[in-house]
């Protein structure tokens, strides 16, 4: 497989340096050896695949909602990066108003890590993003999509949807939490991440079990609202993973280079807010 047009934004990816931003101490997992990834190595990786943006998501793992790493890559980025926060549920509208002045344009529900009884008193927090245009970034596995479902239908935030929805891939495609996630596609102006598809495929790579459930997330969101991340460095990865193979993984699903080009340029920049004419070179 040929790695896809260029150029490309990745719209997951995490940054980790425990040398420079220490852990918190009660965080439930350490990230650790090749999952450890400071901002200067992102930057040489996106440089290599020509990634010109990446949308820098904040890790659960070792950080919690201690945004210090997250904002001192994006002003490391100089307009390169857009961020996702994790914050606290009771996060006071000003604190939304200083991440987004830096450069953070999404809240992020974690709700595998959580649970989904965390969530269920968070209606507050999604009317304070919906006032502020953040969107809400919503991570769920297997049939916790429907848990959610009273509290999302109830609001008029945006939604972005992380890793396919992470669906039970050996139930098939008429499980009842993902054809909840194709309705929404359809139903709402809500995106969904096309990633990730590591954490929930049976198969080794290139995760062909998977290619049905992006294929229906495709005719339901359409490509005007589907993105690509990579999810860099592959937090508790069940294998050894690689940007480029991951990378050149899409020609397989979508031969049609300008279909690679709306996945991976054309509705990722609308979706960050970056420039649908790309620079001449990475910034």
């Amino acid at each position: 497989m040929a790695l896809p047009v260029s150029p490309r934004i990745d719209c997951h990816i995490h940054v980790t340096d425990p040398a420079r931003f220490p852990y918190a101490t009660d965080t439930p997992y350490r990230p650790s050896g090749q999952e450890i990834a400071p901002a200067a190595h992102l930057i040489r990786v996106l440089d290599v695949f020509d990634v010109r943006h990446a949308l820098i998501v904040a890790t659960n793992s070792g950080y919690g909602s201690d945004s210090r790493i997250l904002l001192d890559t994006l002003q490391l980025g100089n307009g390169r990066f857009k961020g996702v926060a994790v914050v606290e549920k009771g996060v006071e509208i000003k604190e939304l108003q200083r991440l987004k002045a830096a450069g953070v344009i999404g809240i992020a529900f974690n709700v595998p890590f959580h649970g989904t009884d965390y969530y269920r008193d968070a209606a507050a927090l999604l009317e304070k993003l919906a006032d502020l245009d953040l969107f809400l970034q919503v991570q769920v596995e297997q049939d916790q999509l429907l848990d959610l479902l009273p509290l999302i239908e109830r609001s008029k935030v945006r939604l972005v949807f992380d890793h396919c929805g992470r669906p039970a891939v050996e139930h098939g495609l008429e499980r009842a939490a993902f054809q909840a996630l194709l309705a929404l596609g359809r139903e709402r102006d809500a995106f969904v991440k096309l990633s990730g598809t590591y954490k929930f495929a049976r198969q080794p790579y290139p995760y062909a079990d998977t290619w049905p459930f992006i294929a229906a997330l495709v005719d339901a969101f359409t490509l005007d609202r589907c993105v690509w991340g990579s999810d860099w460095p592959f937090l508790r990865a069940p294998e050894r993973l690689d940007y480029g193979p991951l990378l050149a993984g899409i020609t397989a699903i979508f031969p049609d280079p300008n279909d690679q080009h709306r996945l991976l340029w054309r509705t990722p920049s609308r979706l960050l807010g970056f420039a649908e004419t790309p620079m001449s070179s990475s910034p």
